[in-house]
């Protein structure tokens, strides 16, 4: 559709949403920069939260899945097919394609579950945040900078439960890690190494002979493919430059790579992979960044780079640098064999040691030096469960771990690293006036242009 989409829906809501008042906001959170969400008044743990899912299809049926404890009440997707489908389970949900029209009925849900397309994300959010509805949102939490900022600043405001989809984030084992960082186990850390495996993107020639994309794609297709029936393709597009329809955009994750529709590895991944750096070292906004890799495509975003992060001291945290690697670039002590050859992972590097965690594991190295090491009691609460503990904080008021505060900044840097590396130089950041001072170049991929039609502030 081409209408336009604005931060106020004064032309398609006649009224605020009746069924929910909002209350008070809780204390503040113990884990330190988490944002309390608004208390629902009247809403027992034991009643059911009615909810709207934005983006039913791939992802989205996951989420749809483990939300289904609660009343689905508005099911949407611009492919009618993802909406039948999840029909079935959900016969009596209102179908949409358009999620714009989703907030036509807003008195009907109390909460909203985002999974489209990165590059909708916003679109579909701010309305909900807006009418003080609380929202999850699949990660990265938008497609740019500027986006993410201004998410942030409307959850803020909007006082709801947030969360975006890291869902690693829930588990025990990061929970582990970051008691070991703050704790000073390895003490004061000045530099972590965030590396994945995963290659998707454009690929030079020597990383083709290395990696398997899902698929092989190095420029703009020419060629035009008939639109699958029940796509609405306008739609999908959005507030993106308009193109033909083509396999090597739909369906999902195909598009990820595309700069148009997403950022890449870096923004997908690192929204899980860099979310544990950011959160045992307490980050926020970087100083400066700075990106390296082959030369920058216009169209797609590399299956290989490096960016490095300078941070400020926090408290009594000291200045620390945080760099990134995707596909063949790695740390250059696990190239050495200092430590442990894993395919993805995040090494924290202290004056007294390091650590060297995945998803699942964590280890302290050098191995025989904390052989008799004896781990911090655990301090962080175990989390419900990444989906169970939002859907409980907009019933009772308490804190996710995730939430839009949280992951706003998280989002900002992920997207900064890819600006960095599409302007080729050492950005200078201003994170109040979201600028970087010594590259004015850099300002069209922290904000870009909408599609005519499409608008959101």
């Amino acid at each position: 559709m081409n209408s336009e989409t604005t931060t106020s829906m004064d032309e398609t809501l006649s009224s605020k949403p009746t069924r929910r008042a909002f209350g008070r906001a809780v204390a503040g959170v113990a884990l330190g920069t988490f944002a309390a969400p608004a208390v629902v008044r009247g809403r027992g743990l034991n009643e059911k939260l009615n909810i709207a899912i934005i983006g039913s299809g791939g992802r989205g049926g996951s989420n749809l899945r483990d939300v289904s404890s609660e009343n689905i009440v508005a099911l949407c997707d611009v492919y009618e097919t993802a909406v039948s489908r999840a029909a079935r389970d959900h016969p009596h949900a209102r179908r949409l394609t358009d999620y714009r029209r989703v907030y036509d009925h807003a008195g009907e849900f109390d909460a909203v579950v985002v999974s489209t397309t990165e590059h909708t994300h916003a679109f579909a959010t701010l309305p909900a945040l807006q009418l003080g509805k609380h929202v999850y949102c699949e990660k990265p939490l938008t497609h740019s900078v500027w986006e993410a900022r201004i998410i942030r600043e409307a959850a803020a405001r909007a006082k709801v439960a947030t969360q975006m989809g890291t869902q690693i984030h829930a588990s025990d084992n990061y929970r582990r890690v970051v008691e070991l960082v703050q704790s000073g186990a390895i003490g004061p850390v000045s530099e972590a190494h965030v590396f994945v495996g995963r290659a998707w993107g454009w690929q030079s020639d020597e990383d083709a002979k290395k990696y398997k994309d899902i698929v092989s794609v190095r420029d703009r297709p020419t060629t035009v493919s008939p639109i699958p029936e029940g796509l609405d393709w306008d739609l999908w597009i959005g507030p993106a430059p308009y193109r033909p329809f083509n396999e090597v955009y739909f369906p999902g994750p195909k598009w990820y790579r595309w700069w148009d529709f997403g950022n890449g590895t870096m923004s997908d991944l690192g929204s899980h992979w860099i979310d544990l750096a950011f959160w045992a070292l307490k980050l926020q906004s970087p100083k400066t960044i700075e990106a390296f890799g082959p030369p920058p495509h216009a169209e797609l975003a590399p299956a290989s780079m490096r960016a490095v992060y300078e941070y400020g001291a926090r408290g009594e945290m000291p200045p620390v640098k945080v760099s990134w690697y995707q596909g063949a670039e790695k740390p250059e002590l696990i190239r050495n064999g200092t430590v442990p050859k894993w395919d993805s992972g995040v090494l924290f590097v202290g004056s007294k040691g390091m650590i060297l965690t995945d998803y699942g594991k964590n280890i302290l190295l050098p191995e025989d030096k904390f052989k008799d090491f004896e781990r911090p009691k655990p301090t962080i609460p175990k989390s419900l469960g990444h989906h169970a503990e939002w859907i409980h904080a907009c019933k009772t008021g308490e804190p996710t771990t995730c939430n839009f505060n949280y992951a706003g900044w998280l989002t900002e840097a992920n997207h900064l690293g890819n600006v960095a590396f599409r302007t080729g130089k050492k950005l200078e950041w201003d994170a109040e006036t979201l600028t970087a001072t010594n590259a004015p170049e850099a300002s069209k991929f922290i904000r870009r242009e909408y599609r005519k039609g499409w608008k959101l502030v």
